[in-house]
């Protein structure tokens, strides 16, 4: 009888031959506050669908009136033929504004001056920014796209305040050593930077 340790790398009949379970799938938030940027906002939710990501969207009350002007849409329709069912801003009771609920984290395309202000002094008034500070007290990865020129002390030093929490600050400033052709390059090079700063 042998008294030795047993092989546990040898494959055994009685031993489950199951594979391991898959990685939990977690989505990505995107907020779209009411700074003009309403196209950047597009090409981000674009490119992360192209990804295969599951897409949670929540977005400002100002957010439809911009995406309108710029883009010739309804914000909720827009986002929904991209496969995207949005929560409305004056919900609260959502996922996306529970620390409970998971995510890979929170990308706020474009960030206005407001939204900022209000994440750096934790006053999350309304879902856009509740979902923030969710990332912000779950150290979950968040990414601002600020949208404003010239940027004033205060925006400066809000934005160095969330800076200093961990939030990913990436202004919308194409590559120019890229050379982008058109309008459409320069966003697309934008995003890049932008998802850059979500993944790594």
């Amino acid at each position: 009888m042998s008294t030795g340790t047993p092989d546990w790398t040898t494959p055994s009949p009685w031993r489950s031959q199951e594979p391991p379970p898959p990685k939990e799938t977690l989505p990505v938030v995107v907020g779209i506050s009411g700074a003009s940027g309403a196209l950047l906002a597009r090409a981000t939710l674009q490119r992360l669908v192209a990804r295969g990501e599951q897409v949670e969207c929540v977005y400002s009350k100002a957010a439809t009136e911009v995406w309108r002007d710029e883009l010739g849409e309804t914000l909720p329709d827009g986002l929904q033929r991209l496969g995207i069912t949005p929560y409305a801003p004056d919900s609260f009771n959502v996922p996306p504004a529970s620390g409970s609920h998971r995510t890979k984290g929170m990308i706020v395309v474009p960030c206005s001056m407001t939204t900022a202000g209000g994440l750096a002094n934790g006053a999350g008034d309304d879902l856009l920014k509740r979902c923030a500070d969710v990332c912000i007290k779950e150290s979950r990865r968040l990414v601002l796209v600020p949208r404003e020129s010239p940027l004033s002390a205060i925006h400066l030093r809000n934005l160095a305040t969330l800076a200093e929490l961990g939030v990913r600050i990436v202004p919308p400033i194409p590559p120019f050593y890229r050379r982008p052709q058109s309008l459409d390059d320069a966003t697309e090079q934008i995003v890049d930077r932008v998802l850059q700063a979500l993944y790594d």
